[in-house]
C-alpha cells in the first residue's frame, strides 16, 4: 500500500509539474465554471431582449433605446441572465487570481458549445453541418491555444509603463468605437460589429481586472489601480451595451462565439506583447498561437455566414430574390 501511495504521489507531482505554476490547476476549473454560467446567462438575456423588442415593436439593431434598457430591468429572464453573467464574471476574476490571463480567457470557448445546444433546443434551429464545422473551428482553435499557453505561460511583474500603455490603448479603443457607432455604425452595423466591439472591450476588462487583482495581492494599490478600475467600468458599460444590441440582431450562440474568440485573442495579444506572459515561449509556441488564433477567427466568420437561425431569419426579410422574380416562372 505504501508503494502504491508513493507511486500515486509521484504521478500527481509529475502532472502538476507539467505546468509552470500549480495554481493553474485551481484557475482552470474556475474558468470552466464561469463559462457554464456565461452560457446560461447569454441565453436568458437574449430571451429578455427579444421580449422587449416584441413589446416595444422596435428593432434594436441601431442600438437599444433608453426606454428599452429600462424595460429590460423589468424582465425576469433578463435579470436572471444578468445574475448568471455576474456569477460567470466572479468565477473568471477568481480564476485570474490563480492563473495567467492568456490561459484563463480562452477557456470561455467552452460556453460556445453549451450555448449552441441551449439555443438549438429553445429556437428549434438545429445546427447544420456547416455551422458545426464552424463551431469546431472556434473551440478547436481556442483549445489548441490553451494547451500551448498551459505549458509556456508565466506571470511577470507589471510596470507602470505597461499599465499606462494598456490604459492609453483602452482610451483609443473606446473613442474609436463610440465615434464609429454614433456617426455610421448605428445605421449600417451588422451583428459582427457589435460582437467584435464588445469582445475587444471585454478583453481590456479582463486585462485591467488582472492588473487590479495583482496589485491587491502585492499590496500595491495606488492611483494607477484606481484608474484601472475607472477604465474597467467604462469598458464594461460600453461593452455591455454592445452585447445587448448584439442579442437583438443575432442568436446568442453567435454572440458567444464572437466573444469567446475575439475577447481571448485580444487579451492574449495584450498578455504576449505588453505583459510578457509568454516571455519564455519559443518560436514554435508563438507560431502555434498564431495558427490556433487564425483557426478560431475563421470559425467565427464562418459561423456568421452559416448559422441556421441567421439564414432562416434572412429568408424572412421582405426583399425579392432571383428565384422569385416575375420572369423566373416562365
Amino acid at each position: 500500500m505504501l508503494w502504491a501511495g508513493v507511486n500515486i504521489n509521484d504521478v500527481a507531482d509529475d502532472l502538476i509539474g507539467v505546468f509552470r505554476d500549480p495554481a493553474i490547476l485551481i484557475g482552470i476549473p474556475l474558468a470552466l465554471l464561469g463559462a457554464v454560467f456565461m452560457s446560461f446567462g447569454a441565453q436568458y438575456q437574449h430571451r429578455g431582449v427579444m421580449k422587449v423588442e416584441r413589446l416595444s415593436d422596435a428593432q434594436g439593431n441601431s442600438g437599444l433605446s433608453g426606454g428599452q434598457l429600462l424595460q429590460l430591468l423589468r424582465r425576469p429572464s433578463w435579470v436572471a441572465g444578468g445574475v448568471m453573467l455576474g456569477l460567470g464574471i466572479a468565477c473568471q476574476l477568481t480564476a485570474l487570481a490563480f492563473a495567467p490571463l492568456i490561459l484563463v480567457q480562452p477557456l470561455g470557448a467552452v460556453s460556445l458549445v453549451i450555448t449552441t445546444l441551449l439555443n438549438a433546443r429553445v429556437s428549434g434551429h438545429k445546427p447544420t453541418a456547416s455551422s458545426i464545422r464552424s463551431i469546431i473551428a472556434c473551440v478547436g482553435g481556442i483549445l489548441i491555444f490553451v494547451t500551448i499557453a498551459a505549458f509556456v505561460a508565466t506571470e511577470q511583474p507589471i510596470s507602470e509603463t505597461e499599465l499606462l500603455t494598456i490604459l492609453g490603448l483602452l482610451v483609443i479603443v473606446v473613442v474609436v468605437f463610440a465615434l464609429s457607432w454614433w456617426f455610421w455604425m448605428r445605421k449600417h452595423a451588422r451583428p459582427l460589429f457589435y460582437i467584435a466591439a464588445a469582445g475587444i472591450l471585454y478583453a481590456f476588462v479582463a486585462t485591467l481586472a488582472k492588473v487590479v487583482i495583482k496589485n491587491i495581492q502585492s499590496g500595491d494599490f495606488g492611483w494607477l489601480s484606481i484608474l484601472c478600475i475607472l477604465g474597467l467600468l467604462v469598458a464594461v458599460t460600453l461593452g455591455a451595451y454592445f452585447v445587448q444590441t448584439a442579442y437583438s440582431v443575432g442568436p446568442p450562440d453567435l454572440v458567444i462565439a464572437g466573444l469567446t474568440v475575439i475577447d481571448p485573442i485580444v487579451a492574449v495579444v495584450i498578455g504576449l506583447v505588453i505583459l510578457q506572459e509568454a516571455a519564455t515561449a519559443g518560436p514554435l509556441a508563438l507560431v502555434g498561437f498564431a495558427v490556433a488564433g487564425a483557426i478560431a477567427v475563421y470559425g467565427v466568420i464562418s459561423l456568421t455566414r452559416n448559422h441556421p437561425q441567421v439564414i432562416s431569419d434572412s429568408r424572412e426579410l421582405p426583399f425579392e430574390r432571383g428565384s422569385e422574380s416575375p420572369g423566373s416562372a416562365r
